[in-house]
């Protein structure tokens, strides 16, 4: 494989930018750097050295794997974990501003229902009072 006894120096961005803690990067990195065996079961050339291990050797070396396994499969459930968790948090943020905002429309939407409604009371007054007017000075000149 490409990592036989190299440790992989990698510059990373911040912490900030992945959302990733210092604890996660360090078990990113211990997993990368890790020492593998050159006869590793990975490696490629399996078929030649598989009748060189005893069964406990193998057994041994498939408990490894399996050990390796398991902890990449956590590690990945945990930060499948901790993406849901951000996206809950950032999704009942933006339903909170959501509702703040509706809130706030429908304020606004009944003092203008409120206006709307007088400056109709006040319209149909002036009405009236224009339809008197008329009347009296239709009266005033028909004498």
């Amino acid at each position: 494989m490409f990592f036989q006894d190299e440790t992989v120096q990698f510059s990373c961005p911040t912490v900030l930018e992945t959302m990733l803690t210092p604890g996660d990067i360090e078990e990113l990195f211990s997993l990368i750097n890790q020492p593998r065996d050159p006869e590793s079961p990975n490696s490629g050339s399996q078929g030649s050295n598989r009748a060189v291990y005893s069964t406990q050797e193998r057994k041994i070396r498939r408990m490894k794997s399996n050990r390796e396994s398991a902890r990449r499969s956590r590690w990945k459930k945990k930060r499948h974990s901790e993406n849901i968790t951000n996206q809950v948090n950032r999704l009942r943020a933006e339903n909170r501003e959501l509702k703040n905002r509706l809130g706030l429309t429908m304020h606004h939407h009944l003092l203008l229902s409120l206006e709307n409604e007088s400056l109709r009371s006040e319209s149909m007054v002036l009405m009236a009072k224009l339809t008197d007017l008329i009347g009296i000075l239709s009266t005033l000149l028909s004498q």
